[in-house]
Protein backbone atom coordinates (compact mmCIF):
# COMPACT_ATOMS: atom_id res chain seq x y z
CA UNK A 1 0.00 0.00 0.00
CA UNK A 2 1.19 3.58 -1.18
CA UNK A 3 -0.80 5.70 1.17
CA UNK A 4 -0.39 9.79 -0.39
CA UNK A 5 -0.62 13.08 1.62
CA UNK A 6 -0.91 15.86 -0.60
CA UNK A 7 -1.24 18.62 1.26
CA UNK A 8 -1.69 21.69 -1.08
CA UNK A 9 -3.84 20.09 -3.73
CA UNK A 10 -4.40 22.11 -7.06
CA UNK A 11 -5.94 21.75 -10.47
CA UNK A 12 -2.84 22.01 -12.65
CA UNK A 13 -4.01 23.84 -15.87
CA UNK A 14 -0.93 23.24 -19.17
CA UNK A 15 -0.59 25.13 -21.66
CA UNK A 16 1.15 24.31 -24.65
CA UNK A 17 2.22 26.84 -26.95
CA UNK A 18 3.35 26.81 -30.62
CA UNK A 19 6.64 28.11 -30.04
CA UNK A 20 9.08 29.82 -27.12
CA UNK A 21 7.05 32.06 -24.51
CA UNK A 22 7.95 35.21 -25.06
CA UNK A 23 7.25 37.93 -22.25
CA UNK A 24 4.93 40.27 -22.74
CA UNK A 25 4.05 39.17 -26.33
CA UNK A 26 0.37 37.85 -27.42
CA UNK A 27 0.80 34.12 -28.45
CA UNK A 28 -1.41 31.23 -29.42
CA UNK A 29 -2.02 28.09 -27.63
CA UNK A 30 -1.72 24.41 -29.35
CA UNK A 31 -4.05 23.13 -26.41
CA UNK A 32 -4.93 23.52 -22.84
CA UNK A 33 -5.54 20.37 -20.55
CA UNK A 34 -6.84 20.46 -16.96
CA UNK A 35 -6.14 17.89 -14.37
CA UNK A 36 -6.30 17.57 -10.45
CA UNK A 37 -2.74 17.50 -9.53
CA UNK A 38 -0.30 17.55 -6.65
CA UNK A 39 2.83 15.26 -6.04
CA UNK A 40 0.90 13.16 -3.71
CA UNK A 41 -1.78 12.86 -5.91
CA UNK A 42 0.77 12.08 -9.22
CA UNK A 43 2.16 9.08 -6.89
CA UNK A 44 -1.40 7.67 -6.28
CA UNK A 45 -1.94 7.71 -9.97
CA UNK A 46 1.22 6.24 -10.79
CA UNK A 47 -0.13 3.35 -8.39
CA UNK A 48 -3.04 3.11 -9.85
CA UNK A 49 -1.70 2.57 -13.32
CA UNK A 50 0.82 0.25 -11.42
CA UNK A 51 -1.72 -2.09 -9.96
CA UNK A 52 -0.35 -0.85 -6.33
CA UNK A 53 -2.87 0.03 -3.90
CA UNK A 54 -3.23 3.49 -2.84
CA UNK A 55 -5.34 6.02 -0.59
CA UNK A 56 -4.55 9.53 -1.63
CA UNK A 57 -5.06 12.13 2.10
CA UNK A 58 -5.70 15.33 0.68
CA UNK A 59 -7.64 18.63 2.32
CA UNK A 60 -11.07 19.33 0.00
CA UNK A 61 -14.43 19.30 0.41
CA UNK A 62 -16.23 15.88 -0.68
CA UNK A 63 -17.91 16.99 -3.27
CA UNK A 64 -15.34 19.34 -4.97
CA UNK A 65 -14.71 18.31 -8.67
CA UNK A 66 -10.64 17.71 -8.06
CA UNK A 67 -12.32 14.60 -5.94
CA UNK A 68 -14.43 13.19 -8.23
CA UNK A 69 -12.02 13.65 -10.88
CA UNK A 70 -9.82 11.33 -8.61
CA UNK A 71 -12.42 8.71 -8.10
CA UNK A 72 -13.20 8.55 -11.76
CA UNK A 73 -9.99 7.89 -12.01
CA UNK A 74 -9.82 4.77 -9.89
CA UNK A 75 -7.81 6.60 -7.20
CA UNK A 76 -8.88 6.08 -3.65
CA UNK A 77 -9.53 9.44 -2.81
CA UNK A 78 -9.70 10.42 1.24
CA UNK A 79 -10.49 14.12 1.25
CA UNK A 80 -10.26 15.85 4.79
CA UNK A 81 -12.68 19.05 4.84
CA UNK A 82 -11.50 22.35 4.23
CA UNK A 83 -13.49 25.64 3.24
CA UNK A 84 -12.27 27.49 0.63
CA UNK A 85 -11.50 26.71 -3.45
CA UNK A 86 -8.71 24.81 -4.16
CA UNK A 87 -5.72 26.54 -5.60
CA UNK A 88 -5.31 26.53 -9.59
CA UNK A 89 -1.59 26.00 -10.68
CA UNK A 90 -0.35 27.04 -14.35
CA UNK A 91 2.31 25.40 -16.39
CA UNK A 92 3.64 27.03 -19.70
CA UNK A 93 5.21 24.45 -21.96
CA UNK A 94 6.96 25.50 -25.22
CA UNK A 95 8.17 22.77 -28.18
CA UNK A 96 11.92 23.04 -27.09
CA UNK A 97 10.66 21.33 -23.74
CA UNK A 98 10.89 24.15 -21.21
CA UNK A 99 8.09 24.61 -19.11
CA UNK A 100 7.33 27.49 -16.73
CA UNK A 101 5.40 26.97 -13.72
CA UNK A 102 2.69 29.74 -12.13
CA UNK A 103 1.59 28.28 -8.89
CA UNK A 104 -0.74 30.20 -6.37
CA UNK A 105 -0.88 29.99 -2.81
CA UNK A 106 -4.25 27.57 -1.86
CA UNK A 107 -6.61 28.27 0.75
CA UNK A 108 -5.83 28.70 4.10
CA UNK A 109 -5.48 25.44 6.41
CA UNK A 110 -6.60 25.61 9.79
CA UNK A 111 -5.45 23.55 12.74
CA UNK A 112 -8.87 21.65 12.51
CA UNK A 113 -7.70 20.40 9.67
CA UNK A 114 -4.68 19.68 10.21
CA UNK A 115 -5.34 17.70 13.01
CA UNK A 116 -8.25 15.42 10.84
CA UNK A 117 -5.53 14.90 8.08
CA UNK A 118 -2.81 13.65 10.93
CA UNK A 119 -5.17 11.14 12.29
CA UNK A 120 -6.39 9.78 8.64
CA UNK A 121 -2.68 9.02 8.11
CA UNK A 122 -1.53 7.58 11.47
CA UNK A 123 -5.22 5.11 11.61
CA UNK A 124 -4.73 4.29 8.21
CA UNK A 125 -0.91 3.78 8.23
CA UNK A 126 -0.13 0.03 8.90
CA UNK A 127 3.36 -1.36 9.09
CA UNK A 128 4.87 -2.54 5.81
CA UNK A 129 3.42 0.79 4.29
CA UNK A 130 4.85 3.34 2.39
CA UNK A 131 3.57 7.10 3.44
CA UNK A 132 4.69 9.24 0.88
CA UNK A 133 4.48 13.30 2.46
CA UNK A 134 5.15 15.52 -0.61
CA UNK A 135 4.67 18.78 -1.93
CA UNK A 136 4.16 22.59 -0.64
CA UNK A 137 2.70 23.11 2.76
CA UNK A 138 -0.63 25.56 1.90
CA UNK A 139 -1.06 29.16 4.02
CA UNK A 140 -1.91 27.86 7.57
CA UNK A 141 -0.04 25.57 7.93
CA UNK A 142 3.29 25.70 10.45
CA UNK A 143 6.63 25.00 8.43
CA UNK A 144 7.31 21.63 10.62
CA UNK A 145 4.31 20.07 9.55
CA UNK A 146 5.89 17.35 8.41
CA UNK A 147 8.46 16.90 10.59
CA UNK A 148 5.31 16.48 13.14
CA UNK A 149 3.78 13.96 10.96
CA UNK A 150 6.84 11.85 10.91
CA UNK A 151 7.16 11.84 14.18
CA UNK A 152 3.18 10.80 14.93
CA UNK A 153 3.54 8.48 11.93
CA UNK A 154 6.90 6.68 13.81
CA UNK A 155 4.99 4.39 15.81
CA UNK A 156 3.07 2.68 12.97
CA UNK A 157 5.74 0.41 11.38
CA UNK A 158 5.10 2.50 7.89
CA UNK A 159 7.66 3.54 5.98
CA UNK A 160 8.03 7.43 5.53
CA UNK A 161 9.10 9.04 2.09
CA UNK A 162 9.28 13.39 2.07
CA UNK A 163 9.38 14.99 -1.07
CA UNK A 164 9.20 18.51 -0.34
CA UNK A 165 11.00 21.95 -1.20
CA UNK A 166 12.04 25.70 0.64
CA UNK A 167 10.85 26.38 4.18
CA UNK A 168 9.32 22.89 5.03
CA UNK A 169 12.56 20.85 3.35
CA UNK A 170 14.78 23.16 5.85
CA UNK A 171 12.26 22.53 9.37
CA UNK A 172 12.14 18.70 8.56
CA UNK A 173 16.57 18.71 8.06
CA UNK A 174 16.39 21.05 11.17
CA UNK A 175 14.34 18.17 13.12
CA UNK A 176 15.69 14.75 12.20
CA UNK A 177 16.74 14.57 15.84
CA UNK A 178 13.46 14.42 16.55
CA UNK A 179 12.56 11.47 13.73
CA UNK A 180 13.93 10.88 10.59
CA UNK A 181 12.07 9.83 7.73
CA UNK A 182 13.16 6.35 5.94
CA UNK A 183 13.29 8.45 2.14
CA UNK A 184 14.26 11.62 0.99
CA UNK A 185 13.99 12.98 -2.29
CA UNK A 186 15.14 16.37 -2.63
CA UNK A 187 17.10 17.50 -6.35
CA UNK A 188 19.86 18.85 -7.17
CA UNK A 189 19.23 22.34 -6.39
CA UNK A 190 17.32 21.49 -3.15
CA UNK A 191 19.84 19.64 -1.45
CA UNK A 192 22.50 22.21 -2.61
CA UNK A 193 19.92 25.04 -0.46
CA UNK A 194 20.76 22.40 2.56
CA UNK A 195 24.26 22.31 2.09
CA UNK A 196 24.88 25.17 1.14
CA UNK A 197 26.62 24.36 -2.29
CA UNK A 198 26.01 25.13 -5.79
CA UNK A 199 22.90 23.64 -7.07
CA UNK A 200 23.88 23.68 -10.66
CA UNK A 201 26.86 22.05 -9.91
CA UNK A 202 25.27 19.32 -8.25
CA UNK A 203 22.79 18.69 -10.76
CA UNK A 204 25.46 18.27 -12.77
CA UNK A 205 28.02 16.19 -11.06
CA UNK A 206 26.81 13.08 -9.77
CA UNK A 207 29.71 12.67 -6.65
CA UNK A 208 29.63 15.98 -5.61
CA UNK A 209 26.07 15.25 -5.40
CA UNK A 210 26.11 12.24 -3.67
CA UNK A 211 28.95 13.30 -1.25
CA UNK A 212 26.40 16.19 -0.28
CA UNK A 213 23.54 13.78 0.56
CA UNK A 214 25.46 11.45 2.80
CA UNK A 215 24.90 14.73 5.36
CA UNK A 216 21.09 13.66 5.63
CA UNK A 217 22.66 9.68 5.38
CA UNK A 218 24.32 11.03 8.74
CA UNK A 219 21.52 12.30 10.14
CA UNK A 220 19.14 9.83 10.28
CA UNK A 221 17.88 9.40 7.08
CA UNK A 222 17.93 5.64 5.68
CA UNK A 223 17.78 6.23 1.55
CA UNK A 224 18.46 9.30 0.14
CA UNK A 225 17.04 9.62 -3.74
CA UNK A 226 18.57 12.93 -5.57
CA UNK A 227 17.27 13.82 -8.88
CA UNK A 228 19.53 15.52 -11.33
CA UNK A 229 16.66 16.32 -14.14
CA UNK A 230 18.05 15.41 -17.69
CA UNK A 231 21.18 14.15 -16.07
CA UNK A 232 19.70 11.05 -13.88
CA UNK A 233 19.77 10.71 -10.35
CA UNK A 234 21.60 8.56 -7.56
CA UNK A 235 20.63 7.01 -4.58
CA UNK A 236 22.05 6.45 -1.22
CA UNK A 237 22.17 4.31 2.05
CA UNK A 238 24.38 2.76 4.19
CA UNK A 239 25.26 -0.23 2.00
CA UNK A 240 26.03 1.89 -1.22
CA UNK A 241 26.35 4.22 -3.65
CA UNK A 242 24.72 5.01 -6.71
CA UNK A 243 24.43 6.55 -10.48
CA UNK A 244 21.56 6.01 -12.82
CA UNK A 245 22.02 7.84 -16.46
CA UNK A 246 19.25 8.50 -18.83
CA UNK A 247 17.95 6.98 -21.57
CA UNK A 248 17.83 9.60 -24.45
CA UNK A 249 14.37 11.21 -24.05
CA UNK A 250 12.92 13.56 -26.06
CA UNK A 251 11.33 16.16 -23.78
CA UNK A 252 8.36 17.46 -24.00
CA UNK A 253 7.30 17.99 -20.14
CA UNK A 254 9.17 18.17 -17.46
CA UNK A 255 6.13 18.62 -14.86
CA UNK A 256 5.72 15.65 -12.66
CA UNK A 257 9.12 13.36 -13.58
CA UNK A 258 9.76 14.11 -10.10
CA UNK A 259 6.86 12.33 -8.95
CA UNK A 260 7.15 9.82 -11.02
CA UNK A 261 10.71 9.18 -10.20
CA UNK A 262 10.02 8.69 -6.14
CA UNK A 263 6.81 6.22 -6.84
CA UNK A 264 9.34 4.36 -9.34
CA UNK A 265 11.85 4.09 -6.38
CA UNK A 266 8.80 2.95 -4.67
CA UNK A 267 7.63 0.03 -7.25
CA UNK A 268 11.14 -1.38 -6.84
CA UNK A 269 11.11 -1.23 -3.24
CA UNK A 270 7.43 -2.71 -2.77
CA UNK A 271 8.90 -5.35 -5.53
CA UNK A 272 11.46 -6.48 -3.66
CA UNK A 273 13.93 -5.17 -6.16
CA UNK A 274 17.78 -4.66 -5.03
CA UNK A 275 19.09 -0.82 -4.54
CA UNK A 276 20.36 -0.31 -8.46
CA UNK A 277 17.09 -2.25 -10.03
CA UNK A 278 15.09 0.43 -7.69
CA UNK A 279 17.45 3.24 -9.03
CA UNK A 280 17.23 2.15 -12.70
CA UNK A 281 13.26 1.99 -12.10
CA UNK A 282 12.98 5.78 -10.88
CA UNK A 283 15.17 6.70 -13.42
CA UNK A 284 13.03 4.84 -16.16
CA UNK A 285 10.09 6.13 -14.52
CA UNK A 286 11.15 10.31 -14.81
CA UNK A 287 12.32 9.68 -18.07
CA UNK A 288 8.82 8.50 -19.26
CA UNK A 289 7.12 11.20 -17.66
CA UNK A 290 9.19 13.83 -18.98
CA UNK A 291 8.49 12.15 -23.04
CA UNK A 292 5.18 12.64 -22.01
CA UNK A 293 2.39 16.23 -22.04
CA UNK A 294 1.55 18.08 -18.85
CA UNK A 295 1.05 16.27 -15.79
CA UNK A 296 0.61 13.02 -17.60
CA UNK A 297 1.64 10.25 -15.33
CA UNK A 298 3.33 7.01 -17.54
CA UNK A 299 2.04 3.45 -17.44
CA UNK A 300 4.19 0.78 -16.79
CA UNK A 301 3.71 -0.92 -20.44
CA UNK A 302 5.93 3.28 -21.41
CA UNK A 303 9.09 1.96 -18.73
CA UNK A 304 11.86 0.48 -19.62
CA UNK A 305 14.56 -0.03 -16.79
CA UNK A 306 17.08 -2.06 -18.96
CA UNK A 307 17.77 1.18 -20.69
CA UNK A 308 18.93 2.87 -18.01
CA UNK A 309 22.52 2.50 -17.27
CA UNK A 310 23.42 2.18 -13.31
CA UNK A 311 26.85 2.37 -11.96
CA UNK A 312 28.26 2.33 -8.27
CA UNK A 313 30.18 5.71 -6.87
CA UNK A 314 33.19 5.23 -4.97
CA UNK A 315 33.14 8.32 -2.28
CA UNK A 316 36.01 7.82 -0.84
CA UNK A 317 38.12 8.40 -4.44
CA UNK A 318 34.90 10.57 -5.93
CA UNK A 319 35.68 8.34 -9.37
CA UNK A 320 32.99 5.60 -10.69
CA UNK A 321 34.03 2.37 -9.62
Amino acid sequence: MILTLTANPSHDRTVTLLEPLHHGAVQRAASVTSQAGGKGVNISRASVAAGVPTLAVLPAPEDDPFVHELLAAGVDCRPVRQDGALRVNITISDPEGTTTKLNSPGPQMTEATRAAIADSLVRRAQPGDWVVLAGSLPPGAPVDWYADLVVALAGSGAKVAVDTSDDPLHALVGRLHDGAPRLMKPNGHELASLTGEDGDTLEKDPVAAARAGTQLLERGVECVLITLGGNGAVLLRADGAWYAAPPPTTVVSTVGAGDSSLFGYLLGDIQGRTPDECLALAVAYGSAAAGLPGTTIPHPAQVDPTRVEVTSLDLTQGDRS
